[in-house]
């Protein structure tokens, strides 16, 4: 993301974009509120469906592995049909998905649906970025700074949605997002037009061939062990907290304002200063500081230490999708599928580990292995730190002026 910067008064405003980019920017939105929609009624579907922590947290589990697994389509898919139709395809599963959810008499249920929920997400995200790139006004990087701000938007508001809507009950939420993402496809369906076709067609193994580069591979590696640690921290501390829908909501609305605002504000600004690798590395050990600290503090040190995360997972966010688009000589697209198929696969993992590990143990030891995984996230950064600065140095001038496309960026 070189070249002009979106916050410069020279640049073309962000707010000044057609119709079409608008339509696609608000979809995604809703698509990533639907990550944390279920954050503050965990404990109440839970409640409802007598089901376990554990079994509740395969909600995310679910949702995550067919995401990771939908990597490797969602590039086939786009190339082949265009991606106007991936986008509509992806709204429409989301939308009956999302609905069936909410009519869920169990867990199983639940999860089953999520499961279809997750791949209609993915094939939405891995597109959106791409389409409103190629159909932004202001160049590539106003592009990328509008699709991060309805990112972060998304994830600071979705617990805020699923509070307001799950205190009533905990079905509702699911039935908003349904209408939200039915208006969404109403507008992409008025307003998009069908996007130019790639020259060449990506096959389901490119993104698997793009991980034989060893600095994306490393990458990816960092952040799968990042993921496990964010994850931890978004599908298990709900139970920790035991608050109400609304107080849940709110306090998980303020880390995903933390989020948003680091991710867009203050992450390019360190990255400028002392450069991605530092940034990253010293976040991460942050975010490992933070775990612990949350894992055995008493319930106000466990709300303020969850809010504080989300400053260190907006950094990491930004950091680590330039440094899967920037290291590799692989297409943008398909460089960003092989790094997110490893990555998503620690968003399945820790939301199913974390309450098996209390079960095991205690309630502080999920925090500690969460803390462990971000600081091995760390050390793979520091060992591998002169291969990612080379091979990213190298390969900076070709991407700066290439309009890239991440699937499920961040």
């Amino acid at each position: 993301m070189q070249g002009e910067d979106p916050f410069d008064p020279g640049t073309a405003s962000i707010l000044r974009q057609p119709k079409a980019v608008w339509a696609t920017a608000g979809a995604s939105v809703v698509a990533f509120m639907g990550i944390g929609l279920v954050d503050p009624i965990l404990p109440s579907i839970a409640k409802g469906l007598e089901a376990t922590p554990s079994q509740v947290s395969l909600l995310f589990t679910s949702y995550f592995l067919i995401t990771a697994v939908a990597m490797l389509v969602t590039g086939f898919v786009s190339s082949r049909i265009g991606g106007r139709k991936t986008l509509l395809t992806g709204l429409a599963l989301v939308v009956v998905f999302a609905a069936l959810s909410g009519t869920s008499s169990s867990v199983a249920e639940l999860v089953g649906f999520r499961a279809g929920w997750g791949l209609g997400n993915a094939l939405f995200v891995s597109t959106a970025l791409a389409v409103i790139v190629g159909a932004a006004a202001g160049g590539s990087s106003a592009a990328i700074l509008l699709y991060e701000s309805a990112l972060g938007l998304g994830m600071a508001c979705g617990p805020l949605l699923g509070a307001l809507l799950g205190d009533a009950s905990w079905r509702y939420p699911f039935f908003g997002t349904a209408a939200l993402m039915a208006i969404g496809f109403v507008c992409i369906t008025a307003f998009l037009k069908e996007q130019p076709r790639p020259a060449r067609k990506t096959s389901l193994l490119d993104p698997v061939k793009a991980l034989g580069h060893g600095g994306l591979a490393s990458v990816a590696t960092s952040a799968f062990f990042y993921n496990y640690a964010f994850f931890t921290i978004l599908a298990f501390t709900p139970f920790v907290l035991n608050m109400s829908p609304y107080k849940s909501g709110a306090v998980f609305f303020g880390w995903g304002l933390l989020l948003a605002v680091f991710s867009v504000l203050v992450a390019p600004r360190l990255q400028k200063r002392f450069g991605s690798l530092k940034v990253v590395g010293a976040s991460l050990v942050l975010l490992a500081a933070d775990l612990v600290i949350l894992g055995y503090g008493n319930h106000m040190t466990a709300i303020v230490c969850t809010i504080v995360s989300g400053a260190f997972i907006g950094m990491n966010n930004t950091v680590y999708t330039e440094l899967a688009l920037g290291v590799s000589d692989a297409p943008r697209p398909v460089a960003s599928a092989g790094y997110n198929f490893v990555r998503w696969f620690a968003a399945a993992a820790a939301p199913y580990l974390a309450p098996k590990i209390e079960e095991w143990s205690n309630i502080h030891i999920p925090f500690v292995v969460a803390a462990g995984a971000a600081l091995l996230g760390a050390v793979v950064v520091w060992v591998r730190r002169s291969a990612l600065t080379h091979d990213a140095e190298e390969l900076e001038p070709k991407h700066a002026t290439e309009d890239g496309v991440t699937a499920f960026a961040n």
